[in-house]
């Protein structure tokens, strides 16, 4: 069912067939496409294209809806949300990894490897300060 050769996010399949694999009608696909549950690729011709994950996705959304009796809004919520988690897991995985560098050069820094003055790396952060107070009055 899913070619090694494809990634899981390339939108390959037609909706008869993604309504085949997901055991749902293609009107429902077009209906979930409607309330921003799941967002397939669009062909040249305006048509729908399914990835494996929106597959996925599909089926998830036909489980949470029967097994669990969530409504479609509930369902959306739901969906974002373990977007947002996804990302978080992914930003925390880059935190850690620059925390573990960081470690390894004040470690190596402090036990002599490192040339005396070296600079160390650091991660560039950008600040916006917006002035909220009011201004002072000028001399007229």
């Amino acid at each position: 069912m899913n070619d090694p050769g494809l990634g899981d996010d390339i939108p390959v399949y037609v909706i008869s067939v993604a309504a085949e694999l997901s055991g749902l009608h293609p009107q429902t696909l077009r209906q979930y496409d409607r309330l921003g549950l799941v967002s397939p690729g669009r062909a040249s011709g305006r048509g729908r294209r399914y990835s494996m994950r929106d597959i996925r996705t599909l089926r998830e959304v036909q489980r949470l809806s029967q097994e669990e009796g969530i409504n479609l809004a509930g369902i959306k919520r739901i969906l974002e949300l373990e977007i947002e988690v996804e990302k978080l897991r992914e930003h925390l995985f880059h935190l850690h990894n620059e925390l573990d560098a960081a470690r390894s050069a004040v470690a190596r820094r402090s036990s002599g490897e490192a040339g005396g003055g070296e600079l160390l790396p650091v991660r560039r952060a950008r600040v916006t300060i917006f002035n909220t107070s009011t201004p002072p009055e000028q001399d007229r």
